[in-house]
Order: C-alpha cells, then sequence, then structure tokens
C-alpha cells in the first residue's frame, strides 16, 4: 500500500510539474519577445509566499495544481497601465504572440521527449505492438486435435499426446533456419512451412554457435480456426516473444525516441478524434458497467494507474504514461478552442488574415478582435469541458481503471 501511496503522489507531483513549467514556457518566450510579465505563480489559491524580482511577482500557492503566467495585455480586453500599453502582448507580431502561445505545449513536447530518451537508454523503450518474428522457441508442448473452440484455447497436453518438437530434441531457445530444406526467416513462414508438412521432416535449427539437423516426425491433426476445422501439421512448439522493452545507446536512442514520439503522436491524435464517442463509456461506468479501459481518464485516473505501477514495480509504464498524458495535454491545449491556447492562436491569425484581407481592398486594419463576442462560446466550452472533467474523475473514483 505505502508503494501504490508514493507512486500516485509521484505521478501527480510529475503532472503539477509539468504543467507549472507549460506556464515558465509561456512567460520565458513572453519575457525573451519584451512583453511584460506581471506574475508567475505555481499552484492556485493563497499565497504561500512570493517574492518580487525586477517587474515579476514569482510565487507558490497552496493548491500544486499547475500554474499560471499573468502576461500584461493578453487579449485587448486586458486592463493595462500606462507604462505597461507599449509592451501589452496584443500589440506583438502575429508571429511573436504565436510562439508565446505555442510555447507552453512545445514544453510538454520537450519533457515527454526527455522522458522517453532516459527511458530508453536506461530501462528501455516499450514495445507497442509486440509481434513474434523471428523462428525462436520458448517452449515445446503436444500435438493435438481440436475441433472446437474450447479445445482451442485450452493449451494444456493431456497424458499421451504426441510432443514432435521435444521428441526430436528441439528446445527452447532454439532458431529454426529451415523446414524441409526450405528456409524460413519469420515465425510466421516456419508455421506455414510446417502446417504444410507431415511425416519425417529435417529441421535445420541454430542453437547457440552449433547449427544442427534434427528430424521431426510432423503428424497431421486437426485444428479449429475462425474459418472451420482444418487438418494441418504440427510439431508443438510455442514461439519466442519479443522482449517487452528496447535499450539503446546514448546516440542511438535519439533517433529511436523520435520514431517512438512519431508514433505516439499518431496515437495521441486517434485518442482525441476518438475522445467525444467514448464519453458515453464513461457514465455507464458510473453506474456500475464494465470500466472500457480506452475511455478517457483524468489526472485522478492516471494518478492511480502510475501508483499501481509502482506498487508492482512497472517503472516502464509509469513513466510511459507520464510522456503520455505530456504529450496529449499539449496536443488538446493547442486546439483551436477557447479558453485554450490554440484558441488564442486562431483567434490572432484571424486578425492576421482578415487584415491582409482589409489591406487588399484598401481599408485599414480591423484591430483587435473583441473577446466579449465569443464570450458565449467560451461559456459553453468551458461548461463542457467542466462535465466531461467531472465525469472522468467521478468514474475513477468509483469505477477505476485498474492493471490487468
Amino acid at each position: 500500500m505505502l508503494a501504490y501511496i508514493i507512486g500516485v503522489v509521484l505521478f501527480a507531483l510529475g503532472i503539477c510539474v509539468s504543467v507549472a513549467l507549460h506556464e515558465a514556457g509561456h512567460m520565458v518566450t513572453a519575457k525573451a519577445f519584451g512583453m511584460k510579465v506581471r506574475r508567475y505563480f505555481v499552484g492556485f489559491g493563497p499565497t504561500v509566499f512570493s517574492w518580487r524580482r525586477g517587474e515579476t511577482e514569482y510565487g507558490l500557492k497552496w493548491i500544486p495544481l499547475g500554474g499560471f503566467c499573468d502576461i500584461a495585455g493578453m487579449t485587448a480586453l486586458d486592463e493595462v497601465t500606462p507604462d505597461e500599453a507599449p509592451r501589452a502582448m496584443w500589440r506583438f507580431k502575429t508571429w511573436k504572440r504565436t510562439v508565446v502561445m505555442c510555447a507552453g505545449s512545445v514544453t510538454h513536447f520537450i519533457l515527454g521527449f526527455v522522458v522517453l530518451y532516459l527511458m530508453a537508454v536506461t530501462m528501455g523503450l516499450p514495445n507497442l505492438t509486440p509481434t513474434a518474428t523471428e523462428p525462436v522457441l520458448s517452449a515445446t508442448s503436444c500435438a493435438r486435435s481440436t475441433t472446437t473452440e474450447k479445445e482451442a484455447s485450452d493449451t494444456s497436453c493431456p497424458a499421451g499426446a504426441l510432443t514432435p518438437a521435444k521428441s526430436a530434441g528441439l528446445q527452447p531457445g532454439d532458431k529454426v533456419l529451415a523446414v524441409g530444406g526450405k528456409p524460413v526467416a519469420t515465425w510466421e513462414q516456419m508455421l506455414a512451412a510446417v502446417q504444410g508438412t507431415t511425416g519425417r521432416t529435417e529441421f535445420d535449427v541454430q542453437r547457440g554457435t552449433q547449427r544442427l539437423a534434427l528430424i521431426v516426425d510432423v503428424p497431421q491433426v486437426k485444428r479449429w480456426t475462425s474459418d472451420g476445422v482444418k487438418t494441418v501439421g504440427m510439431i508443438g512448439a510455442s514461439a519466442q516473444q519479443p522482449a517487452a522493452t528496447t535499450q539503446y545507446g546514448p546516440v542511438a536512442a535519439v533517433g529511436a525516441t523520435f520514431s517512438f514520439t512519431g508514433t505516439m503522436f499518431a496515437e495521441t491524435a486517434q485518442r482525441l478524434v476518438e475522445f467525444p464517442e467514448r464519453i458515453p463509456a464513461v457514465v455507464t461506468a458510473i453506474f456500475g458497467g464494465e470500466r472500457d479501459p480506452n475511455t478517457p481518464v483524468s489526472v485522478v485516473g492516471a494518478s492511480r494507474i502510475g501508483g499501481e505501477a509502482v506498487e508492482r514495480g512497472i517503472w516502464v509504464l509509469f513513466f510511459f504514461l507520464l510522456a503520455s498524458l505530456n504529450f496529449f495535454i499539449g496536443v488538446f491545449n493547442l486546439l483551436p478552442l477557447l479558453p485554450l491556447d490554440g484558441g488564442h492562436i486562431a483567434v490572432v491569425w484571424y486578425e492576421r488574415v482578415r487584415d491582409w484581407i482589409r489591406a487588399r481592398r484598401g481599408k485599414a486594419a480591423g484591430g483587435p478582435v473583441d473577446y466579449t463576442r465569443l464570450s458565449g462560446i467560451t461559456m459553453v466550452l468551458v461548461l463542457i469541458g467542466g462535465a466531461v472533467t467531472l465525469l472522468t474523475v467521478t468514474a475513477d473514483i468509483v469505477n477505476p481503471i485498474r492493471l490487468q
């Protein structure tokens, strides 16, 4: 239980640090462009302590959930003092404002990449789609007929069952190079060759530094498949599964991490597309239905999974989940919806395109967008976001996703 609690606290702390650094990304880029940053605080609620350095107040608040960065004149509606007006954010060039808005998400992407790189050189990156490719044996068993789905799912060996692979001397760890003189490079090729074979067949095998020729008496048995019962050759052997993770050297880890990051971005995009259609399953889970492991989770649910991972010593899962959540937050925050950063970016570029069109027509620039006209849409989106957050938090409390 102690390990679980430590895992939950560590994961929640990791997310809080990530969000705080998100705001730091806004602050650093804003200061670099000359915008005035009034305050940068970690957390929310009452102030624990603060200090002023230059024109910015820094501090810590009691509720350690993220943080905020107060940039003067983020929109034209923000009140600014006369000395702040020339450095109000809305007065700066479009590309500078875009960089500042994107900096938070970019910080999440950098954090996720760093976590994955450190995993690559230490514990290894997880194999997201592990498949048995090489024809390497993990174990030998028996060759028996199965004519129903239930029989096919039963892996036990009855007394007296044939054990062709074991009887021929094949051992776990052996790599099959050829079946009946036909070279095989993958487990699927070996399986196809065996299924089309019957009787005494020569198997070329690599065992350590030795190359052996073993004769296997391949029987024909009936095997149930989704397409019906078929008669095939069988030797009674299972494939060696690839490692759950792959470790890299410091240099090779860079390319591997970039590749892995690309895969995760694709997965994140797919999750976002599927997000709305998975909400009904969250509601079902709240009222006692089985919780689908693919349903969205809140920070509460992610922290609980992180705690279970630590409790079981699965640190790869802990850090992978932390990196995944950083990528998700970064991508989600760039959606063109207010009050997300992506919504502000959309407004900034709307102003830019609108003014370009006006200039082509010989008209003056239209000025900053009036955010009061967008307040209704913004409020609706905030309410929807709040409702989704409440649903996922509730589901993660009453019917959480658990590690199998």
